[in-house]
């Protein structure tokens, strides 16, 4: 078998790979606990800052690094293996701008000043989706969260959940039902007057992330705060939806990450220990660790494919991106159940040691769990594949988690978007 990253195709891929090492190497004597605190890493933000990568995706006029989406992918799987509760805080903020860059679905000032924010004061973002009586917005619910008019501008009243980040949150995009209109909104809110953080996360997996609920009271913005409006039906889709949601795919490649992690903590534990019942031989040559060690194989081979194939094939055929939501959806589904199985073969492995709270594969165990959470959930791809599959018997159909139209990254949206600032300042 080769040993040769085949998911590297260039210089460029080896070097982002290995500054992201560089990265998860400082973060991980802290990694376990902040895992036992159940508190924000904010050391790890401050290494993340210092390094330049919240501007990762952010277009290089306006910048930033315009890293491409299969870069980003390398770079949270690297990160993803030693500080998975970073990774995923750090993945939706560059989830967000690299779809932000992608589509220009803002006006260009707006996302110009976001951008400035990121790169010279070191602002960390979210979106804020979920709702404890609507669940994740992205599913079809209306927000519960309400934007009233108001004297230039707008006063946003509601609360979120699974606010990851919630402690470092400079500045949010909230998802608000404006009042006295049929559509929705998009609100850039910056942490502030109103915006208060309620302590509700004490979970298994992922403690790292602090993602509390956050309420909105009485919250003022001004009127340039309403970046995006979107909906109600498929024609008007928020800004997050268009393009197969192909960003979505950084989550599935930190879980991997957590995957091939624990893989390693298998492996050493294999070649190290030796049993008595073996005549004192190391367990790896043992029938069962060898069947186990090739499932895995197989698992983390399977994943790497699927998740690596897709990003590049939405990467080389923009024309296509559109009509791959379907894949990007099965893909992020595929490769989190890859990474749930080879984790715990690897407990199998290492065997009951494993789950003491002082093993990492513990926390890995408690970690992979929660790709099951992420959107979109498995439940949701299912059912909309079973559409997809009857309907194509009636002719021409878009996959169902396509958006209507994806709009292919445009050279000119930064250089438009930097000019529109410089002529606002």
């Amino acid at each position: 078998m080769s040993t040769l990253d085949t998911r590297v195709r260039d210089a460029l891929d080896q070097a982002i790979i290995e500054r992201a090492d560089v990265l998860a190497r400082q973060m991980a004597p802290s990694v376990a606990q902040h895992d036992r605190d159940g508190r924000f890493a904010h050391d790890h933000l401050a290494l993340l800052r210092a390094d330049g990568a919240l501007a990762l995706t952010l277009p290089t006029a306006l910048g930033g690094e315009g890293l491409s989406l299969y870069r980003t992918l390398l770079w949270q799987n690297q990160l993803g293996r030693a500080a998975p509760a970073t990774a995923l805080c750090l993945g939706w903020h560059l989830m967000a701008l690299g779809c932000l860059s992608h589509t220009a679905s803002w006006p260009a000032e707006a996302f110009a000043r976001l951008a400035h924010d990121v790169v010279h004061k070191g602002h960390l973002i979210n979106i804020l989706v979920t709702e404890r009586d609507h669940g994740n917005l992205m599913r079809g619910a209306a927000p519960g969260t309400v934007a009233r008019r108001s004297a230039q501008g707008w006063v946003l009243q509601g609360r979120k959940a699974y606010c990851s980040s919630a402690p470092a949150l400079a500045q949010m995009v909230v998802y608000a039902r404006i009042e006295g209109e049929a559509s929705y909104g998009e609100f850039l809110v910056p942490r502030g007057e109103g915006v208060h953080i309620i302590d509700t996360w004490d979970t298994a997996g992922m403690r790292a992330t602090e993602s509390h609920d956050i309420e909105l009271r009485n919250v003022w913005v001004p009127d340039s705060a309403l970046v995006h409006r979107y909906g109600p039906g498929p024609d008007r889709p928020s800004s997050f939806s268009i393009g197969s949601r192909a960003w979505g795919l950084q989550l599935p490649a930190l879980y991997l990450g957590i995957a091939e992690a624990a893989r390693d903590e298998a492996l050493a534990f294999a070649r190290n220990y030796r049993a008595a019942s073996l005549g004192g031989q190391a367990v790896i040559d043992a029938p069962a660790v060898q069947a186990k060690l090739g499932e895995i194989a197989f698992l983390l081979t399977s994943a790497r494919s699927q998740l690596y194939g897709v990003a590049e094939h939405w990467e080389r055929n923009p024309h296509l991106q559109e009509h791959l939501g379907d894949a990007v959806a099965v893909a992020k589904v595929a490769v989190g159940r890859c990474a749930t199985q080879v984790v715990q073969l690897a407990v199998e492995i290492v065997g009951g040691q494993a789950l003491s709270r002082q093993h990492p594969l513990e926390r890995m165990l408690r970690d992979v769990q929660c790709h099951r959470f992420n959107p979109p959930q498995a439940d949701a791809v299912l059912s909309g594949l079973a559409r997809s599959l009857t309907a194509a018997t009636d002719g021409p159909h878009p996959p169902v988690h396509a958006a209507p139209s994806a709009t292919p990254r445009n050279p000119s949206f930064a250089t438009t978007a930097q000019a529109a600032l410089a002529t606002a300042a």
